[in-house]
């Protein structure tokens, strides 16, 4: 199935060049041959006529001798190669003059007519038998007191003209045999730069239909084949790394849905067989709702970036207050920053700070900044909260003075379930979700979120949103 396509080509170029010589031999031989027979016989009905007009009626005024017209005739038999007969309208021949190997004339021609050809400037045949082989004549007529007193006839040999088509058609035999071993020279060329590339990439894309992403296209030309493959390359790598991303994503959600299962399950077990005495059940059942919340979360975060991950994902834009919402956010982080002692700091550019963003969305993304913030603080620190204008933008950053984020860590920290070692000493309930809501809600607003950290000093994330500008 794979050369079919070559030995398509093959057969057409095959097919080709016999209907290209088939089509010299019959159809371009004939074309030629009349073609030659139409020029040949109105040259010579030319010559006839012109040497009747002008010359031979003299012959019967008594002013040319006999001598005269044959030399006349001698020249005119040089010049076509051809046999040239002067008759009278008896046909008896007076003065005849022909090359080598033409018959001589005969003393008179039998039942001439000079009208047998009928409309036509010549006729082909043996002309009443007078030569052994076709040949074309014409006759013109030698008007003397305005009448036909003679008639100049000229044959000439249809081998002659046989001659002429031949060697016309050996060009074109060779002109052919040239563009055919040029199109054999275009045929090799596509095979080498088009069918084989060609033949690499089918390959390829019946690699990575069977799921064999590990397959790569050899790529030697720079064109736009090479190109091609060079993109579906890059395409199965693609692949590659969204296959072992989602391998990756079911294990640590099974992970992480697992640990919390197999602790309720395990202390729901020991409070139902007796294990845990009546009085520590309050203590383990406390345990368990823990774990259901972070179940909860673990779900609702999971349902979170399935909706961004959709393309259908509708954002509901409108204008609102950021200092509005970041004044709630951090409200509701009261209780918390109590209990660890950090206090929240807000630094607002101006007294009402309006975005043309989703409120709902950006409300989530500042919960997850300022978790993520307080969460990695150390007590007796602060969090601060700072708004900016910046041309058509506002960016908004959070900053807290923790333990920071290792530098090799800065360009994982936004994939999903990743945790960073330092992180998972004092984050227990997190699902490792939390910065990838974060970009993907902010990237779905056509903006950007950066990181500035460094171990042991902080951690400062920033986001812009479009200014709201009424009209």
């Amino acid at each position: 199935m794979r050369s079919t396509l070559y030995l398509k080509f093959i057969i057409v170029y095959i097919i080709f060049g016999f209907l290209g010589f088939f089509t010299i031999a019959t159809l371009t031989s004939r074309l030629t041959e009349g073609r030659l027979e139409t020029y040949m016989s109105g040259t010579m009905y030319k010559e006839a006529n012109l040497v009747a007009s002008d010359y031979l009626p003299d012959y019967f005024s008594k002013r040319l001798t006999a001598s005269d017209v044959h030399l006349q005739l001698k020249g005119m038999e040089s010049h076509l190669n051809a046999s040239v007969w002067f008759v009278d309208r008896d046909g008896n021949v007076l003065v005849s003059a022909q090359s080598d190997n033409y018959p001589m004339a005969p003393g008179q021609i039998e039942d001439f007519d000079p009208a047998e050809g009928g409309s036509s400037q010549y006729q082909v045949g043996e002309y009443h038998d007078c030569f052994d082989e076709d040949v074309i004549t014409v006759i013109a007529p030698v008007v003397y007191n305005y009448t036909p007193n003679g008639y100049l006839i000229i044959h000439k040999r249809m081998s002659d003209i046989m001659e002429i088509r031949d060697l016309l058609l050996n060009s074109v035999y060779i002109s052919m045999v040239v563009i055919y071993a040029l199109s054999f020279i275009i045929l090799l060329a596509f095979q080498f730069f088009v069918y084989r590339p060609l033949r690499k990439i089918t390959e390829a894309a019946t690699q990575y239909a069977s799921g064999n992403l590990d397959y790569e296209i050899p790529l030697n030309t720079e064109d736009e084949m090479g190109y091609l493959g060079a993109s579906l390359n890059y395409m199965s790598s693609q692949l590659k790394d969204m296959e072992d991303y989602q391998k990756k994503f079911v294990a640590n959600v099974s992970h992480d849905f697992r640990s919390p299962l197999t602790s309720i399950k395990g202390y729901v077990e020991a409070m139902t067989d007796g294990t845990i005495p009546a009085e520590l059940q309050e203590k383990y059942l406390k345990i368990i709702l823990f774990e259901t919340e972070r179940l909860t979360d673990l779900t609702q975060d999971l349902l979170t970036l399935n909706e961004f991950d959709t393309q259908n994902l509708l954002l509901n834009k409108e204008p609102f207050d950021i200092h509005e919402i970041i004044k709630n956010v951090a409200a509701s982080f009261e209780g918390t920053c109590t209990q660890k002692k950090v206090s929240i700091e807000l630094i607002f550019a101006t007294k009402h700070l309006f975005v043309n963003a989703d409120k709902r969305k950006i409300q989530q993304v500042l919960y997850n900044l300022l978790d993520n913030a307080i969460k990695f603080s150390d007590s007796e620190s602060a969090v601060t909260i700072e708004t900016t204008e910046r041309g058509d933008k506002v960016f908004t950053s959070v900053k807290d003075y923790g333990i920071g984020i290792p530098r090799n860590a800065l360009n994982k920290i936004w994939e999903r379930f990743y945790k960073t070692d330092l992180s998972r000493g004092k984050d227990k309930k997190g699902t490792g979700l939390g910065l990838a809501i974060v970009k993907e809600a902010i990237q779905a607003h056509g903006e950007n979120v950066n990181v500035v950290s460094t171990e042991g000093v902080g951690t400062e994330f920033s986001f812009s949103l479009p200014k709201y500008r009424p009209e």
